[in-house]
Order: C-alpha cells, then structure tokens, then sequence
C-alpha cells in the first residue's frame, strides 16, 4: 500500500485540480452574496423591508461559522475529493430551492444549506494547495484560489443582478444551481482522490486559540469583516436611495468594484512578501476612508464610483490577507488553520450583515457607512498596534 506521502506528492498536473477548486470557491461565494443586487427585489417579492431582507446575507455567514470547525472534524478521516462532490452537490440545491422558494421563511432554509457548503467547502478546499502543486508552487495556488471572492464581485453578482433585472431575481438563482452542477462535475474528474492524511481535532483548533498571532488575526478579521459586510450588504440601497442611480447603472457600479478587487487580490499577493501587517492595515484604513466619504463624496455618481474602486481594492486584499495570517501563524496544521479563518470571518459576515440591517431600519444607509468606516478605522490602529514585528515579512 502506498504512503500518505505517496499519495499525496504534489505535481504540476494538480493545477486543473487547483482551477477546479477556484470554480467551486466562486460559485459559492457569487452564491453568498447575490442578494447585495437583489436585497431590494427579494425584499419586495416577500414583503419585507431591506433591513429583514439582508438576513439572506446574515443567514448563510452564522451557519458557516458553525459548520466550519463541525463538518471538518467530523469528516477528517473520509476522502476530501467525496466531502467537496458533496457539498457542490448541496449547494445545487439551496440555490434551486430558493429560486422556487414560495415563501421568506423558505428562502431563508435554502440560505442555512449555502452557509452548511461555505463553512465545509472553505475549510477542507482551501487548504488542498500543497497536495495538489509543488512547493514552490503553493503560493500562486492561494493566491488564484482567494481570486475567486472578488471574481464574485466582479462577475458574479453584476452578472445575477443583470439577470435578475432582466428575468426576475429568481432566475438568477436558477443559472448558480446549474452552474452549481457544472463544477460538481469538474471537481469529480479534475480533483484526484484525496485520503485523509492528517485529522483535525478539537484540541488542535482549541490549540491555536491559545497562541497570540491568532487571536491578533481574529480581533483583525472581526473588525473588518464587520465593517465591509455592515455597510457592503447595504450598498445597493445606498446607490439608489443617496446617489440616485438605476439599476443598469448599479450593476455597473458593482462591476468596477469587482474588478477593483481582483487587482487588489493580486497586488496583496506581492505585498505581503514584504510586508503582511502592512497589507492587511493598508486595507482597513482604505476601507475606512471609502465608506467614512461616501455618504457625502457619493451623492455624485463619479464620486460614488472612485470611492467604490477605492473599496474594491481594499477588500480584494482582506481574505488572503487573513488567511495567510492565520497560515504563518500555525504552519504546523494548515487545515486547522483555514477553519479558524472561515469560522471567524462567516460569523463576523453574518453580525456585520445584521448589524447593518440594524442600523438601516433605525436610521438610514448613510448613517451604516459612517458607523462601517469607524470600525474600519479602529481595525487598522489595533493591527498596526497589536501586530507586532513577526508578521511584518515574509
């Protein structure tokens, strides 16, 4: 019988494996987050305010940050290539079934199954790299994985909010459920069989809760999250309601801010070989300075729109900003590692999602930028203080 070692020895015929995975990652992150250019037509469909509306972004973020340390623990010994099939397969489902969701309280279920697939998929996908490519090799693997959230932004959600308009918002969840079956089919012919090779337990993630370099990548990721999701969830009323744009206009807008945030990706990818803390700072600060302008600079489209690329680029950089942190900081369990990064940034998506609804309904979406820019802001002062010197190179 071979080795784990032997079965698991990266080549370079991993990288369709590795495209693979970036497909699954993007469907379920334009998943996620497609209600942001559908709130205000899911809401008028079933009655409810934005504010309730924005539960079908809170809904899947709580349900992820459950099932992130869960479905990874209690599937540590099965094959990992079976445990992905599953869940693309899983989230087919929550996305046709909120396409015929006959009521609110249905579409909120279909929600719960996308954030079961979030919190299992990120968690055993993301840490797949170094089993799929050679060493030196690794890095370029994350960084195209990663590239898949703002690939969301930038193609996923203008592309279901188009559809949406033009079909009806549910229609843009019948095209994720195909698309949902088309990458359950690349991930059971390009992703090799994957055995378990090393198990993660509860002591393991229990572990890294005790190290210091953690809990300085959760207090960060918590506060940013919070602030991007509390105020982005919201940016579609804002467009409409403060800059007075229709909806052609704001699936432009979303548009620019996606491709905003593929560079961002990719330029965080080089400046964090230099210098993490100060990429994952850099991104909070101009975060904070989007959203803290745009209830003023926003009431002119152009203004809107520079603060949008702005925030684009700052974001791209946060996810792999945070999970490169929480990677150096326990290099010796990688998959532990990833559950600790999509338990907390989920849990944090969802509060910063229902906060925002909060503040919406209680005073306007002008008033959830200011308080998002704030956190945002109080985000990059406590890494850049707390950080320390130990994540400042590569």
């Amino acid at each position: 019988m071979p080795s784990p070692t032997t079965m698991t020895r990266p080549t370079r015929a991993g990288w369709p494996a590795v495209v693979s995975l970036t497909l699954g990652i993007f469907t379920i992150v334009t998943s996620e987050i497609l209600p942001i250019g559908l709130l205000t037509s899911i809401g008028a469909d079933f009655g409810v305010s934005d504010g309730t509306a924005g539960l079908t972004m809170a809904m899947p973020g709580i349900v992820a940050a459950v099932a992130a340390p869960v479905v990874t623990v209690t599937t540590a010994r099965l094959d990992r290539r079976l445990m992905l099939g599953v869940l693309m397969a899983v989230l087919a489902v929550a996305d046709l079934l909120a396409a015929v969701a006959p009521a609110y309280g249905v579409m909120l279920v279909s929600r719960v199954l996308v954030g079961l697939v979030i919190g299992g998929f990120w968690s055993i996908g993301a840490g797949l790299t170094a089993r799929l490519v050679p060493p030196r090799s690794v890095g370029a693997a994350t960084t195209l994985i990663f590239s898949a959230v703002p690939l969301g932004s930038v193609l996923g959600v203008p592309a279901g909010t188009f559809i949406g308009h033009l079909a009806g918002w549910r229609a843009a969840f019948v095209v994720l459920g195909v698309m949902s079956l088309l990458v359950l089919a690349a991930l059971l012919v390009l992703v090799p069989s994957l055995p378990a090779v090393r198990a993660t337990r509860l002591d393991v993630l229990r572990g890294l809760l005790r190290e210091r370099g953690v809990r300085v990548g959760l207090l960060a990721t918590f506060l940013v999250v919070l602030a991007h999701f509390g105020t982005y969830t919201y940016v579609t009323p804002l467009l409409q309601q403060v800059t007075r744009v229709g909806p052609a206009a704001v699936s432009s807008f979303l548009l620019a801010y996606g491709v905003a945030g593929i560079a961002g990706n990719f330029l965080a990818g080089a400046v964090i070989a230099r210098s993490l803390r100060t990429a994952f700072a850099g991104a909070g600060a101009l975060i904070a300075a989007a959203t803290l302008l745009l209830p003023v600079v926003g009431t002119a489209a152009v203004g809107a729109l520079a603060l949008l690329l702005v925030w684009g680029l700052a974001y791209g950089a946060v996810p792999v900003c945070s999970q490169t942190w929480f990677a150096r900081t326990a290099p010796h369990a990688p998959e532990a590692a990833t559950v600790v990064f999509t338990s907390s940034f989920q849990a944090t998506f969802a509060l910063g999602a229902f906060a925002g609804g909060v503040v919406v309904d209680a005073a306007s979406v002008s008033a959830v930028m200011v308080c998002g820019g704030v956190v945002a802001a109080v985000m990059a002062v406590s890494l850049w203080t707390l950080g320390g010197r130990g994540h400042g190179t590569g």
